[in-house]
């Protein structure tokens, strides 16, 4: 159900786009132009194969708007948080995709978690886009319905991390600006923490001994990934006269942290990506792979994931019986969840980037971006996607559809076929290595 309702969301996204209203021209959209917009926008990516503030009206801006905030508060969510206005509850049903959705373990939580899933996309959306405003109005005279709408454009594609912009070049004009870059980086670092982690730091902020797993590793890694990815950008670019060398340091700094949290599955840029080192790409590629929390607006195979897996390593390297992390010792269901979670998703990145390779006249650095953005719905690109060939742009379609569902719903599935067996067999060992 949950992949039907993207499925049919794509479907009335794509068909919106297609009318001559939705283009500045007046002439309709291509098929393939309205696909790949609706797909990227219901799949909070980012990645275009047309100039967003140039080729789409208002009206198709308003679409893509609706799209995105669909996509990242989740169809199926955003139906359930509907209905249960409308009749004020939920049938079993009803929470069982409500659950799935929002990985919600406890059917008695799900009406509180969606009222709280949607009062926390309201209030940071509305914050974001309120100080946004302020400063394109006050501070680059912007008249005061266009800077609201640029507000509320942007920080609806920040929170839901799809990295859409009202501007050519992204926002590489506010490169130096902390007003622009610091509340969109903040609303896009919120929303990639995941709603279940967002939701517990709420009841329980006074209560850090309380949290659970997953909020620990994710705020772990958030804290670790985000001033690592910085300082990796900072020292890769710092001469580079395409990207940060013509900034001052502090502004060379901004950008660098801005980069870094926009890496973990936004879409913004407030310097060239084109212009990068090759060096900077493959590091970049590593910070879009692993993502942000789960069952949020971030993409990759998740933080919790990829750390599962690093406790795993460490575990192994220290010789220890048991996987642990925080006083708790990590069930090898979970592991055994996390390792095929990360290598089917390895493998796709893999064989994706071989098929383009293959005919595309593009190096392979940049394909490897294209395809890892693609996926881990970032968004972010090296400018090449306008120019693959159709059938890559629809490979692009496919892997940004199965990066926003796939490991939710691998995961979930994964979970319920979880089963006793009746019997085992001998064990035995094997050469590693």
């Amino acid at each position: 159900m949950v992949i039907l309702g993207f499925v049919l969301a794509i479907a009335v996204g794509t068909a919106l786009l297609l009318l001559p209203v939705a283009a500045a021209t007046g002439d309709h959209a291509s098929f393939v132009e309205a696909f790949f917009t609706a797909v990227s926008a219901i799949c909070v990516t980012g990645l275009v194969v047309v100039d967003t503030p140039t080729y789409w009206s208002t009206f198709g801006q308003v679409v893509i708007l609706v799209l995105i905030q669909i996509g990242g508060f989740g169809v199926m969510t955003m139906a359930s948080v509907l209905g249960l206005m409308l009749s004020r509850r939920l049938d079993l049903q009803s929470k069982f995709v409500a659950a799935t959705a929002t990985r919600t373990v406890s059917l008695g939580d799900v009406t509180s978690v969606l009222l709280g899933v949607l009062r926390t996309t309201l209030i940071v959306e509305a914050t974001t886009a309120l100080l946004l405003t302020l400063r394109w109005s006050l501070g680059y005279d912007v008249p005061l319905g266009d800077a609201a709408w640029l507000g509320v454009f942007h920080a609806v594609s920040a929170f839901n991390n799809a990295g859409f912009a009202l501007f050519g070049d992204s926002l590489m004009g506010y490169a130096a600006d902390p007003w622009i870059s610091l509340p969109v980086a903040a609303a896009l670092i919120v929303g990639g923490l995941g709603f279940p982690v967002l939701l517990e730091l709420y009841r329980q902020h006074r209560k850090p001994a309380r949290w659970s797993l997953q909020t620990k590793i994710t705020l772990l890694m958030t804290a670790v990934l985000l001033p690592v990815g910085a300082l990796f950008v900072l020292v890769a670019e710092w001469g580079n006269g395409g990207t940060l060398g013509p900034l001052s340091p502090p502004a060379k700094l901004l950008a660098a942290l801005f980069q870094s949290a926009t890496a973990r599955t936004a879409g913004f840029n407030t310097v060239d990506i084109a212009e990068m080192n090759t060096g900077t790409w493959l590091g970049m590629d590593v910070l879009m792979f692993i993502g942000g929390g789960s069952a949020g607006t971030a993409g990759g195979i998740k933080v919790t994931t990829f750390t599962v897996l690093a406790f795993a390593i460490w575990s192994e390297l220290r010789g220890n019986r048991d996987v642990s992390a925080y006083r708790w010792r990590i069930s090898s269901v979970t592991l055994r969840q996390a390792l095929t979670v990360a290598l089917l998703s390895v493998a796709l990145v893999v064989a994706s980037t071989i098929t383009i390779a293959m005919t595309s006249p593009f190096t392979l650095d940049q394909i490897l971006f294209e395809v890892v953005s693609a996926f881990a719905t970032v968004g972010l690109s090296t400018g090449i996607t306008a120019d693959l060939a159709v059938p890559y742009q629809f490979l692009l379609t496919a892997l940004m559809f199965i990066g926003r569902l796939g490991p939710i719903t691998l995961g979930t599935a994964l979970a319920m076929r979880t089963r006793e067996q009746a019997f085992r067999y001998p064990e035995t060992t094997t050469t590693i290595g």
